[in-house]
């Protein structure tokens, strides 16, 4: 549930639905119900207002799926996994597990998702066309033609301009926006450098979210901004956009340079060599007095031997009643081995802690030709990176 909501699952991709999205979707819809549809069809009832809307908001976050799913296909194309999508308050997001390893990888990854919202914009635009000949003239009598509209062609004639408009605007060269990684990948080539190209794409991300800032300022004290118009609502939207960009920009400049730090460290300089393991047959009451209790530790490896056979923790623990727990065994609380995470004591601790990031968990055990011999924790790369700063 920290995810958000499992709507499905297309080519592979886990697509979520993030709360916010709740929020957004409920925004569009309303601001479509009572105040745009209204004003081009005055003739309509609320209930065909509000259901025109809500099949509207419906199609455009699904055309914001595809712009991410656009995303998606190419990385996955490029050698890149991708774990899921997540639709939230700002469109969408593709998770994708690591950094581009080229620029011509950077590049058609960005590329394509703000043509993704063209093409569809033109698409729905066309068809509008298509269908809308013949019943006005939208160029010279724009509001008598419009409202002859029926309800299928007034979303053909929304959803086209509104694609067009999130294509571009996504194409802002503002570092995380795709232009932003389009000009990350363009000055990547040039400096063969990932890091100061990223540097240098963030820099213009902070310059162009302040400027929508002040932008939003401006229009929330009354002056008109051109395709974003005025008043306090749109103003402040604008400011909150532009603060999102900003922190998103830092944010992803400091993800590049712990990536860029931990690239060349192998797992077995920062993992724990002595780890205390427990059996799967003792009762959970043995593992919470004896290995939990007392112990600045939350989780153990599970093990036969050296075999590991699972990782339980005290979250493992908190799912069963208290007055269980000399029935119960480690073994029946256990995440068991084949679904853990592990990493080989010669991988990059970048890659073991992207690991540790996807599946949101504090510690991955350290396995070597199916032995335990070691554990790396969260916060032992947390406090190494410390030491880098």
């Amino acid at each position: 549930m920290r995810d958000g909501i499992r709507i499905g699952r297309i080519f592979g991709i886990n697509i979520y639905l993030d709360w916010s999205w709740i929020f957004i979707f409920l925004l569009i819809t309303w601001s479509l119900a009572v105040g745009v549809f209204p004003s081009w069809h005055p003739d309509w009832s609320p209930a065909l207002s509000f259901a025109v809307a809500t099949v509207a908001s419906l199609l455009f976050f699904a055309s914001v799926l595809l712009h991410e799913l656009s995303h998606s296909l190419v990385a996955q194309a490029r050698g890149l996994p991708v774990r899921r999508i997540t639709l939230f308050l700002f469109g969408g997001a593709s998770n994708i597990e690591r950094e581009p390893h080229d620029p011509k990888t950077e590049f058609l990854m960005a590329v394509v998702g703000p043509l993704t919202s063209i093409v569809l914009g033109f698409i729905f635009l066309i068809l509008g066309g298509t269908f809308a000949r013949g019943m006005g003239d939208m160029v010279n009598a724009p509001v008598e033609t419009i409202s002859k509209l029926s309800p299928l062609l007034t979303l053909f004639f929304w959803l086209g301009p509104i694609n067009i408009f999130v294509g571009l605007f996504n194409l802002l060269p503002g570092f995380p926006l795709d232009g932003g990684r389009i000009l990350r990948s363009i000055l990547w080539a040039l400096t063969k450098n990932f890091r100061k190209a990223t540097l240098w794409a963030a820099g213009v991300g902070h310059l162009i979210a302040w400027l929508m800032i002040i932008c939003g300022l401006a229009m929330a004290f009354g002056v008109t901004i051109r395709f974003f118009g005025t008043g306090l609502i749109n103003g402040l939207w604008l400011i909150f956009l532009g603060w999102f960009l900003n922190t998103a920009a830092s944010q992803s400049y400091r993800q590049v340079v712990v990536q860029d730090l931990l690239d060349d460290v192998p797992v077995e300089l920062l993992m724990r060599n002595k780890v205390e393991a427990v059996s799967p047959d003792i009762p959970v009451s043995t593992f919470v007095y004896n290995y939990l209790i007392g112990t600045g530790e939350s989780a153990f490896p599970v093990v036969i031997g050296d075999q590991i056979v699972g990782l339980v923790s005290l979250e493992d623990v908190r799912k069963i009643p208290r007055d269980e727990w000399n029935n119960i065994t480690v073994s029946n609380i256990m995440t068991k081995a084949e679904e853990l995470a592990v990493v080989s004591p010669h991988e990059k601790v970048s890659e073991a802690l992207n690991q540790l990031e996807n599946r949101d968990v504090r510690q991955v055990p350290v396995v070597e030709n199916g032995h335990l011999i070691g554990l790396l924790r969260r916060r032992d790369i947390m406090r190494w990176l410390q030491t880098q700063s």
